[in-house]
Formats: structure tokens, sequence, C-alpha cells
């Protein structure tokens, strides 16, 4: 018994085939009962049969093991369930014979508020609260359902059937074979799966309404959502049909499943989750109502289906060996899930936003903290941390850049026999580089574990000398400290146009090109003064810096309007990443920002409007005496884009104008400009009496939420009242979360309290917390000793998930001091859960990074001096 306890991966002495499996849930009581029958194929002598379960309470007397071609039946003398490991141990009299045989288990469970394994979510029916029974088994949650080889590679086909109330709907991964009533039940079975892991199995029973279209090949598609719904699920149907057919064409392989039905789930801690043809999402990722929604809601739907479905292929038919090559899964679906949205819709230019994912993993992965993409886990307790900037959003990133270094046609190519031989087993990164490798005749392998087994990534920088452009890499980290990694980097430039643009490896430290051989013939007379530009269209995982004089030409050429969104992208988030680590002063950072005055593209001012957050923060903590002006300097350079917006959408325009819109009047109202605070007050007004005034569409209605909280205290509590009311009025999830997301923006201390106990009150789901956390700079303090007080509460709701990690980083990394991280040091030493240890550390490392950046502020000579000067200059 003890050789079990405490392993990573369970023993293979016997290998699963086909779940027999019957789940009868009981929605009032919160509880279910079940039964399994597994295939077993014992391969080694053994008197043991470990599996995995977890709260579950095993009726011993019912496990049994049958070899199939023999009458006698095996009782299991001694039934043990390991908690702290989530192993069933079933301890046999005498050796189980070799071969095929069958083993049966009853046991019964909770229908847990957890939001994982077999849980209950609630939603409201002609005003009365209900349950319904839902499963999140990704990653290792199938165990708390049914007793089963809970790890990737243990594949099986699953026949499900379900005892339920007759006047629910009843949803499996398969269509249904039979149903049978039976008064106040019915007994529904599905259609035997193909073969897949535990941890795509899905159930959900409850009330729900549908709409369905069909692919042009027949696969039926259906959104499911709350009764009187329907409609807001359209837009989500479109994008998954068309989605199907394009996958099918890119992957060369169809669609696997007879139907593909996705649900939206009121209670869900992810975003959304690719169960083999049963995908659940939170409301949020796959509602869309057209009064209500706002256009960056449309986009996340799109986003968020194109992403699970791409899983349908990359994922559930070829699936990850172990947790170690998550990525595989997540990366590679959040960069095909771009592709499938640009191919829809072209006009949202989603590849420049694809920035925003690669700069997620670029300030993850700039902490010494970070990880490599390549994991060991060691426990399934560690698995939930992995689900982050780093799988995902650099996973994207890496791809995207060998994407780019192979060619679009030969990467396509590779990939398709790559899943043809995957298919229906499991596969390591390395057979994905070995496809590609093959399909390409480039050293794949060597290049990219540079990029997955190691954590971090380099910075090139480059300068002119003698006719020499000098380049150099090292590793780069936010804390200014220097490491020792080395990476074989695919550069690409361009110098002056973009007629021509040149790609080679750097596979050495340092080395150096004559310029010559970088221009175009044309543009040889101009190379004195001309722009170049490294990692063009940021399709590459590094950071550039430039010295002095390249970086003046860049400011000229961006000025001039000479460079692409993506390289004014990469040339101001750089810049802004090596101010933070102190390798280039806030004044040099200051002057280049003042060159995007006349910014109009959406990613680009996005990024611009958070760098420009962050940046006042430091300086409030480091010069507070500079505030007035640099919040005068901000706001000027908002009013050209946001004068050219206005606040009224105009005929036509499209749905990138949409977005930036409300991100720059938040912006403007986040700066305490006057007119913007006083416009955002009147137009909320007209909301309050009239719910579909065209005043306030759902594009502005944040930005109008947080203007009216900047001027919010304890004294004027008006706005924070009414827009509580609008909280509890709405039914619409989108809207609910945006309220939430502003509330806590108010400089009042007093009020930052009142919204953060707001968001542990049974008004909010408990998944939607979070967006409360998004403090002013004012509510900081409050924040920390809220977090200290409610700590045992928000454990137990949230400790066996990865949302209790939100609590720590949003609260903890916003501080700026030394002796701050003493104080959450100490805290956490008797509190500390493995689940949060990595986020810890990186909150804290954050911590260091801004109060070293603190540090250096306070000594920059000339700030006070450059900052009035851009505040006050006259364009």
């Amino acid at each position: 018994m003890e050789q079990f306890k405490g392993q990573p991966r369970l023993p293979k002495f016997a290998v699963p085939k086909r779940y027999d499996i019957r789940l009868k849930p009981d929605l009032s009581a919160c509880k279910f009962a079940g039964s399994v029958s597994i295939d077993l194929d014992i391969v080694a002598d053994t008197r043991f049969i470990v599996l995995n379960a977890a709260e579950l309470s095993i009726n011993s007397g019912s496990v049994s093991f049958s070899p199939r071609n023999s009458p006698k039946v095996f009782e299991a003398s001694k039934v043990d369930l390991v908690e702290e490991d989530e192993i069933l141990v079933l301890d046999f009299a005498e050796t189980l014979p070799l071969g095929l045989g069958v083993l049966a288990i009853g046991f019964e469970g909770v229908l847990n508020d957890r939001m994982k394994g077999f849980y209950r979510s609630t939603y409201e029916h002609n005003g009365e609260k209900k349950n319904m029974a839902v499963t999140q088994f990704e990653p290792a949650d199938a165990r708390r359902c049914f007793p089963c080889w809970d790890e990737p590679a243990c594949k099986a086909t699953f026949k499900i059937t379900l005892d339920v109330p007759s006047e629910l709907v009843a949803l499996s991964n398969m269509p249904v074979v039979e149903e049978k009533v039976n008064g106040p039940l019915k007994t529904v079975s599905y259609q035997e799966s193909p073969i897949m892991s535990t941890y795509l199995v899905a159930v959900v029973v409850g009330l729900f309404d549908y709409m369905e279209d069909h692919t042009s090949d027949g696969i039926k598609v259906r959104v499911y959502c709350q009764v009187g719904k329907a409609n807001q699920g359209k837009f989500a149907l479109y994008v998954a049909v068309k989605t199907l057919e394009l996958y099918k064409e890119y992957f060369a392989v169809p669609y696997s499943l007879p139907k593909l039905d996705m649900i939206a789930i009121p209670d869900f801690a992810a975003g959304a989750m690719e169960n083999y043809g049963l995908v659940t999402y939170r409301e949020t990722a796959l509602l869309y109502d057209e009064q209500h929604s706002a256009a960056a809601n449309k986009q996340r739907v799109a986003t968020v289906v194109a992403h699970e479905l791409a899983h349908q292929w990359f994922g559930n038919l070829v699936t990850m060996e172990w947790w170690t090559h998550l990525w595989l899964n997540e990366g590679f679906a959040t960069w095909v899930s771009y592709l499938a949205t640009d191919s829809l819709f072209p006009e949202w230019k989603i590849w420049t936003q694809f920035l925003d994912e690669s700069t997620d993993g670029l300030r993850l992965d700039g902490l010494a903290e970070s990880h490599p993409i390549e994991v060991e886990i060691n426990h399934a307790g560690e698995i939930d941390e992995i689900f982050d900037a780093i799988s995902y959003r650099k996973g994207a990133s890496v791809i995207r850049m060998l994407q780019s270094y192979l060619g679009a046609e030969c990467f396509q190519r590779s990939l398709a026999s790559y899943i043809k031989k995957h298919a229906c087993s499991n596969a390591k990164t390395e057979d994905l580089w070995a496809a590609l490798e093959e399909g390409s005749g480039e050293p794949v392998n060597k290049i990219m574990n540079t990029w997955t087994k190691q954590k971090g990534y380099p910075v090139v920088s480059v300068k002119v000398k003698d006719q020499k452009l000098e380049l150099e890499q090292s590793q780069f980290f936010s804390s200014g400290s220097h490491g020792d990694g080395q990476w074989i980097v695919p550069i690409t430039i361009c110098c002056g146009s973009y007629d021509k643009k040149k790609s080679f490896l750097l596979q050495t430290k340092s080395e150096a090109h004559d310029v010559k051989e970088f221009f175009s013939d044309s543009n040889k007379r101009g190379i004195a003064n001309s722009w170049i530009k490294l990692n063009v269209d940021r399709t590459g995982f590094y950071r550039v810096k430039y010295d002095e004089e390249l970086s003046a030409r860049l400011r000229y050429a961006i000025e001039n309007k000479y460079l692409t969104a993506t390289d004014r992208f990469g040339i101001l988030d750089d810049s802004f990443a090596l101010c933070m680590a102190r390798q280039l002063p806030l004044t040099s950072l200051l002057t280049l920002i003042s060159a995007y005055r006349e910014e109009l593209e959406y990613t680009v001012l996005s990024n611009l409007i958070s760098i420009t957050s962050k940046v006042g923060r430091i300086v409030a903590d480091a010069r507070p005496e500079l505030m007035n002006d640099i919040k005068q300097f901000f706001v000027n350079l908002f009013q050209y884009s946001a004068e050219k917006l206005g606040w009224d959408a105009k005929q036509g325009e499209g749905h990138l104008d949409a977005m930036l819109r409300g991100e720059l009047l938040t912006a403007l109202a986040m700066f305490g400009h006057e007119e913007t605070l006083a416009e955002a007050s009147r137009r909320f007004h007209a909301f309050l009496n009239d719910r579909n005034t065209p005043l306030l569409p759902p594009d502005i209605r944040k930005a109008a939420y947080v203007a009216v909280m900047q001027k919010v205290n304890s004294s004027d509590r008006a706005g924070f009242e009414s827009l509580l009311r609008v909280y509890r009025e709405t039914d619409l999830s989108q809207e609910k979360t945006r309220i939430l997301g502003s509330l806590a923006s108010c400089p009042d201390q007093g009020i930052v309290l009142e919204v953060l106990n707001f968001s542990l009150s049974s008004e909010v789901r408990s998944q939607d917390a979070v967006f409360a956390l998004n403090v002013s700079k004012e509510g900081r303090e409050v924040t920390w000793t809220w977090l200290k007080d409610n700590w045992d509460l928000i454990l137990k709701t949230y400790g066996s998930g990865f949302l209790i990690t939100r609590f720590v980083s949003a609260v903890v990394s916003p501080f700026a001091s030394f002796e701050k991280v003493k104080e959450v040091e100490e805290f956490f030493a008797t509190r500390a859960k493995p689940s949060i240890a990595r986020t810890l550390k990186q909150s804290l490392e954050r911590v260091h990074i801004n109060a070293n950046w603190v540090k250096s502020v306070q000594n920059e000579n000339n700030l006070a001096e450059a900052v009035q000067e851009l505040a006050y200059r006259k364009y």
C-alpha cells in the first residue's frame, strides 16, 4: 500500500480500455450516486489495482474484478481511498490473471460548489432559484465524479448513462441513443465516444434553450443557454459553424464527432473548456446581446469559440502525453484561434492585436520566477498554476515565430501530417518538432529547444559602428539583472523601407554584419540617417535595445508615420520594458511616448494607455509633486485621438473604433480630465432614466462608470448607489462584470473597502469577485488589509482552483516598497499553499522591481524639467 503514496503518476499494472458510467444526480440534495464498469487489460502480475478517486465514498461491497475468460469473480479484500494523493487502492487477496477483465465500482459523491469535478451551478427560472449539475474535469478532476485513470495518456472510450428529472435537458459528449421516461425520472443513454482522455468527459443537466445550425458536411451545431437567452447564442453559433469548416480545411482532417454542443454555464471558473463535443463556457465568453454587449465582448466570444474548437483537433484528437506538454494544447489553440478569427473578421486586424498576447507572455517571462514552457509536473496539485501566460501566450508566440520563420504553407502541411500521425493517441513536444523538421528541412528541434526548455528570452542590443551593424543577445530580466540564457534567435530586419526584409538566425552571443547588405539599392544613398528596425512586425519573442542614434531615427520614423502599427507597438513596448529594468531613463521613455500623439491604431493606443497608467503609478510613488504635470501630459497625448473619435459612433465606423473609444475615454477619466468626467456624468444620468438611451451605448459604458466612480466619496455616494442598482437589475453577465471592474477605481478608501466586501457577498458569483480587485492607487493599502482579514474565507471558497492566484497577484503586485515585501512574506509564511507558491513569488518579485524603479526615478536628474516641457508643449 505504502509504495503507491506520493507518486506523480499511477502505476502501469492495468490499462483502461472502456468505461461504462452511470450517474444519478440529485439536484435538490446536491448529491449524486454512480457506478462504473471499466474494461481493463491487466498487463503485469499484481494483486493491486490503483486508480484515481477523490471526495467520493466508495461502496466497498460493490468492488469486484471479473476476468473475461473465467467464471471466477475477484472481490477486493481491502479498499483504501488515499485523499492526499487522490488515489483508490484496491487490494485483492490473490494475484489477478493477466489479460482483459471488468472492474466494477459503486460510489456516491457531493455536487460541490467549487466549480470543479461534478458541481452545481445556480440559475433563476420564473423567479425561482434552481440548481444545474455541470462537470469541469481539466486538469485532474474527473476523479471527483467517478474512479478512473485520470491521466491524459490513459485514453479510453466512454459509454455514459444518466438518470435525471424528466423535465430537464441532459447533455454529454455524444448524441443521445435512447431516452426512457419513467414518471418523474428519465434514463438517457448516449452513443459510445471515440477514444479520449478522462479530462474531456462532460455532463450537463439543467433547464436550457438552444439555437441550432449545421456545417456544410452535416455536423449538427447547437448553442445552449439559460431559458430566454437563446437569441444571444446566434453570434457564437455563426462563428462555430464557420470555424469547424475552416479547421477541417486547415488541418486536412474532418471534425471527428457527429455533433458539437456549446453551452453557457452561469458559474464557471475558467473562460471555457473544450470537452469533446460538449464545450462549456462562461456566459460572458459565449453570449452576445446585440443591444447591451460591447464590441470587445463580441471579439472575446469569437476568439474563445475559435480557441475551444481548435482543441477538438489539437488536444482532443491528438492529446499531450502529460501536463508537462500542456503548452502544446494551449499555446497552439491560442495561436490558431487568431488564424480563424482573422479569416472570419479581417477588419478586426486581429494579428495586430495578437501583440497583446505576446506582451503578456514577455512580461511574465521577464521575471526570474517565471518557468520554462515545458515544466516538470510532479503532483496533480501543481497543474493549476501552469495554466498561465507562459503556457498560453508565450506558447502561442513561439509557434507564431516558428510559423513566420518556416513560412505559412510549409507550416500548415507539416501540421496536417502531425495530426494524421498522432490522431486518437498522445504526443510530446518533440513529435511536433519532428513533423515540422521533416516538412521544412530546418533544424526545428535544435532551434525550438532553446525556447521551450529554458525560461526567459533575450534582448538583442543593436548599434552601428564603422558601417557594421553589431548585434548582441543577453537574457532579459525586468529586474535589470543579468542572466546567462542563450537562444537561437530568428532575426528579421528592415532598413529605411519595407521593400526588402532580411532574415537570419543569430546563434551566438554576438555578431556583426556589413550595414550595406541590409539596404535595397534605391536606399543605399540614405544609409547615414535611415531607420533600422529589428524583429519586423514583432513576430519574434524577444526584445530589441537600440543605441541612442538608432532610437532617435526610429522616433523620427514614428512621428512621420513611416512604420507599421506592429513595429510602432514593438518599439514602444520594448522601451517601456527597458525603462522598468532601469536600462533606459524615464525621460527617454516619455520623449518616445510624445511621438505617439497622433496615433490612431487601436492596438498601439491600447498598449500606450496601459503603459501611461503604470508610469503614472510609479511617478506617484517616486515623485508625487510631478503628478499634475504628468497627468496633463497624458491627457494631451490622448486628446488628439479622443477628439477624432468623439463620444458618439459615426456612420459606418468599424469594430476597432468602437473598442478604442471606450478605452480612450476610460483613460481620460482616470487621468482626471474634467470635460470627460462631466460629459460621462451627463450621459450616465440619461442612462439611469432610460436603459436604452442612445447616449450610453455598451462600448462607452465602462468609461462612464469609471468616470462616475472618480467623483464618489463617503459624503457623496449617489453615483455608487446608482451603479449598484444597475448591477442588481441586469441579468447580463457582461454588464455585471463591467460594473464590478469599475467600482473599485474610486479614489475613496472607504468606498473601495465597501466594494471589496460586496464582491464576496452572495450577490456576486464567486468566479466574478476577481473583477473587483482592479482598485485605484489610493485603494492599495485598504485592499491588502482586506485580503488579510478575509484570507480564511477566500481560501475556503477558492482554495482548490486557479482563481485564488488572481487574488494574490492583483493585491500584492501593485506595491512598490521593500517594507511591503517583508510584510507580505511574513503574512504568507504560515499560510502558503502549493497552489499559490509560484504566484506569490512572482508577485513579490514584481514589488521588488517596482521599488527599484521608484528609487531610480527619484534619482533621475532633469525629470521635472522634461515632464513640464512635455506637459505644456504647443503642437
